[in-house]
Parts: structure tokens; sequence; C-alpha cells
């Protein structure tokens, strides 16, 4: 795809207004008057200054989304219908503005442009699609209860939720929240993560275009510890959704139960099984791992990060893996050749880089890797290490970043034990040709996703999330409409016996 910097970079200045915060569909200078940078991790440089958001502005969007969800207002009066229109509608200025959402996503996180083409953007389309079908289809139930009385639930909306999203999918993550809340009639408060606001301050001028009334989206930029704490300890927030690491997600449950006790979904990390039976589809299997694990520069919550591969097919394994690894192009994210771009920031950089020689340290055998990329930015060469045990950190700690950690399993119960042996369970995956073996593995591995001969296979109708401290809660598919409504229950008595 011909695509001239020039072009990207007058995208961007286009846009004045969307480094703001936008409050009641309109553009605000921050309250404190403070602004804050947002980088290129691929160009090692500043993109610009955007309105620092605090306590203050938090306060003032949640103002106008607590007016806009009252009784009477706009938002309230309008039909279920309409409200499935609007999502539909801003679908279709996301597929009108997808080269620039994605050329903004791509300066902003450094990840390939023809990535955030393809598979972020198609994503947002998809999922606001599907939850604008829903919009007119939330239902309950009529209850047959004692004679004399008819007993049925009405499922409402929460009210003003608040969205905290990270930066690794931040474009996509904002819309697994957005879509579901408002097909369900709430409001909402954003707090995009501080690396990566560009995306969602663009979609706050697309909500203002396809008509969603003023205070039912509000984007508030900031940082986590004053404009995502101001959010989480908020009084007038009824909920509260954030995706990313589980050592915050631990700190947003703590203070969004001291506040109000507003209810909580979190997404959080993950350190996913990859389990390679002997009989499996070799080809496949290699493929899928390897994508698994350095899709998005291994900057997934899902990756596949502990790969178990069963012994007789493990020195194959591992000599294809590393094949693809060495093979796997490194890059100018704009160049569509390039399959890996740069780490987020410094501070992720210099984590992946010292978990690597904690690797090396430990005795893991360094198949390929284990370096910076040559030149600008913050680049990592593709990484495999074999000869991985469970307790060496790589095979212990979330990663994320380049690496891909390669075990050798004997039987079915071993691995069953060893995969389940972490703290998290967000993902798995499990290539073989035996269908009962699949299934024994699905039913036993402790995860909220389990992938069979594939993986990242993820879709607007099915649920997504974690066990154990993986995450509490669902996105996307019908499971994540009871996330963002109350069950009400309406009982009458009636005057007349019924017989």
């Amino acid at each position: 795809m011909h695509h001239p910097r020039e072009f990207l970079i007058h995208c961007i200045y286009l846009l004045p207004l969307s480094f703001q915060i936008f409050i009641n569909n309109e553009w605000h200078e921050s309250k404190s008057g403070k602004k804050f940078p947002t980088f290129s991790p691929s160009k090692a440089e500043k993109i610009c200054d955007v309105e620092e958001g605090d306590k203050s502005d938090v306060d003032k969007a949640v103002e106008a989304a607590k007016a806009a969800f009252q009784r009477g207002s706009p938002w309230r009066q309008m039909d279920a219908v309409s409200r499935g229109r609007l999502l539909n509608d801003l679908a279709d200025l996301i597929e009108r503005d997808r080269v620039v959402l994605a050329t903004l996503e791509t300066m902003d996180t450094g990840k390939p442009f023809l990535q955030a083409f393809f598979i972020d953007l198609e994503g947002c389309i998809k999922t606001l699609r599907y939850y604008a079908g829903w919009a007119d289809k939330i239902q309950g139930k009529t209850i047959p209860v004692d004679e004399n009385y008819v007993c049925f639930t009405r499922h409402e909306p929460v009210g003003v939720c608040g969205a905290i999203t990270p930066w690794n999918f931040p474009l996509l993550m904002l819309i697994w929240k957005m879509a579901p809340a408002l097909c369900c009639g709430n409001t909402l408060v954003i707090k995009p993560a501080e690396q990566t606001p560009l995306t969602s301050l663009y979609i706050g001028s697309l909500v203002k275009e396809a008509g969603f009334p003023p205070g039912v989206v509000n984007i508030v930029p900031g940082y986590g510890p004053t404009a995502g704490t101001a959010l989480c300890t908020h009084r007038n927030i009824d909920k509260i959704a954030f995706t990313g690491s589980t050592e915050v997600g631990k700190l947003i449950k703590e203070a969004a139960s001291k506040s109000n006790l507003k209810r909580v979904t979190l997404e959080l990390g993950g350190k996913n099984p990859c389990i390679v039976c002997a009989d499996a589809d070799l080809d496949l299997a290699v493929d899928c791992a390897h994508q698994g694990v350095f899709f998005n520069q291994g900057q997934c919550c899902t990756a596949a990060s502990r790969v178990f591969v069963e012994e007789q097919v493990y020195p194959e394994f591992v000599r294809r893996s590393v094949e693809y690894a060495k093979k796997r192009l490194v890059g100018d994210p704009f160049d569509a050749r390039t399959e890996q771009g740069p780490q987020i920031d410094q501070k992720q950089f210099d984590k992946i880089l010292e978990l690597i020689e904690s690797g090396k340290k430990e005795g893991a055998k360094l198949e390929c890797g284990g370096l910076a990329a040559a030149g600008h930015g913050l680049f990592i060469k593709p990484t495999v290490f074999s000869e991985v045990t469970d307790n060496m950190r790589i095979a212990k700690e979330e990663i994320f970043g380049p690496v891909q950690p390669i075990m050798k399993f004997k039987s079915i119960e071993e691995v069953i034990q060893r995969a389940n042996n972490t703290e998290y369970g967000l993902t798995a995956a499990v290539f073989t040709k035996n269908l009962d073996r699949a299934l024994t593995l699905a039913s036993a591995l402790q995860s909220g996703t389990v992938w069979i001969n594939c993986y990242n296979s993820l879709f607007a109708q099915a649920p997504f999330g974690g066990f154990k401290m993986s995450g509490n809660g669902r996105e996307l598919g019908e499971y994540a409409l009871s996330e963002y409504t109350e069950v009400k229950t309406v009982t009458i008595k009636l005057s007349q016996k019924t017989h």
C-alpha cells in the first residue's frame, strides 16, 4: 500500500482539537493547564502534546455523563433501535476513516500499519456492528410465582461507566468497552493509556459526528495515578471496566470497593500455555505458536508465552521455531514488509531485555535473538529459548515482549498440571489431531479461552476473559451485556384470583 510519510504527518495536523479533553461533545483544555507528550516508539521522537486531565477534569466528565443518563434526557428517551443505529453509524465513520485511525495507532504504538488496518480496525468495526444488532434484543423474563401474582424482570443500564484502556490495543480495547456499554444504554467516561491517547481522542470527534447526545461519551486523557484513580474512586461512577496489568487491576478493585462498591470488570495479565502434542500438524502448530507469541511485538495478554511440546517432536519443533524467528522482519512499522515493530517504551524495552538475561543466567538455551535490534527505536530481535524449565523467570513472569520459551513434556496429565500451575488463567491452546485428547485438555485447563488447532481466534460473538488473577467478568458476546446491565424484578399482585 502506497503510504508516504508526509501524508501520515499531515493526517495528524488536520486534527488539532483531538489533542484536548472531550466532554459534552466539546473539546476542552485541562483545568490545570498541564499537557503531556505522546511519543513514537519507532522513531524515538515526540508526536505531539496532549491535554493532561486530572481529578477536576474527571469530575467535570462524570458530571456530564451523569446528566446524560438522567431520566428524561435525550439518551434515556432514545428507543433501542435508534441506539443500535448510532452504533452502526459510528462503525460507518470508523470504516470511512480507517486509514487515518490505523495511521494514528501505528504512530502511537509502533505496531505494523497493516496489522492495525486489517486486524485492530476490522475488530473495532465488527464489534460495533455486533452490538448494534443487540441493542433492541436485550430483554427480561416472565417468571411464574405464586398465584395472584405476575412477575417479570427488566434489564436496565448500570449508569455511568468508567473505561480505562491499555496501550497495546488502544482502539480495539476502547471499542470492546464502548460498544456493549452504549448498546445497553449507559454513559461513559474513558481514560486512555497515557502512552497511546490519539485514536481514543479521534473517536471523540466521530462520536459527535455520528450524533450521540452530549455527555454520553467523554474522554479524559491523563495518567493512571491521577485521572485513573479519580475515575476509580468517584462515587458517581457505577462501574469500571479495565484492561491492563494484574498489578494495576488489584489497585483498581481496591479503590472501587472503598468508594461505592462500584461494579468492576478486569481483563488482566496472562502466562498462557500453548500445548503441542506429538500427533499435531507440526507446520500449523509452529506457525500458530510463532504468531501467538510474536504478534504485536509480544505485547499481548493472550501471548503464547509458555510453549509445551511433547518430547517426541520437541527437537523438530524447536528447529522450525528458530527458522521462523530468524526470518521475522523487524523494522519500520509503515513498511508493508515489516512483521514486528518496536516495544512501546523504554521501561518495557528494559524489562524485556532484563528477563532475557535472566533466562540465560538460569540455564535456558538461547536459540536466537536475545538482543536489541540495530538502529534507533525500541526494537528487540525475536528471541527463542529452548530447554526452559518451569522454575525459570521467563516461564513464570509475563514478559510482554518477543520472547518464546519452549518447554518439553511427556504425558497429558503432566502437562495439565504444569499448564495450570500459574496464578494466571486467561487463554490456552492445544494442537492435536485427537479429538478426545483435545476435549480432555479443553476441560482440564484453567483458562477463560481454550483454542484448539488455532491461536488468537477472537470473535465479537464469543466471550473473552480470565480465570484466577487474569481477571473478573467477560467482554464480548452476549455475556458482556450482563456486565453493563442491572436486573430489576417487578412483581404485581392481582386483585382477582386467577382461577
